[in-house]
């Protein structure tokens, strides 16, 4: 296989790094385990963030989701763990993961974890006539 699953998280520098702008990404593909039985689960995951100085990129972003298909993990615990390795590699102004996990046992969940950088304030709604 040419491609192996990796936790390096790879960036690139930020192309407008004095604008507040939003990057949003959808993963439709995410798999990990249930940790209870062993089954397979899956997610959307949403990824929105406004960067400082970094962006991730998105094969490393790619290969980076792709580690954890044998991995098991409860819903919550791996939300926030990708959370944390994103923000970790990025250090952006803001960030919001939301995963939307499939049905299981007629339960749907969605996770949402969010950062904010200290300090940083969103700028205030635009309204126009």
């Amino acid at each position: 296989m040419p491609s192996q699953p990796s936790k390096e998280l790879e960036t690139f520098d930020n192309p407008q790094p004095r604008r507040d702008y939003t990057i949003r990404i959808r993963i439709p593909e995410f798999t990990c385990l249930c940790p209870k039985t062993g089954q397979p689960d899956f997610a959307t995951l949403n990824l929105e963030y406004i960067p400082d100085r970094l962006c991730v990129e998105l094969k490393a972003l790619k290969m980076y989701v792709w580690s954890f298909r044998d991995e098991g993990a409860f819903h919550e615990d791996v939300t926030n763990r990708i959370l944390d390795d994103l923000v970790a590699a990025t250090q952006p102004r803001f960030m919001r993961l939301t995963a939307d996990f499939n049905v299981r046992g007629g339960i749907y969940t969605a996770v949402v974890a969010e950062h904010r950088a200290p300090g940083w304030e969103p700028p205030g709604p635009v309204t126009l006539p």
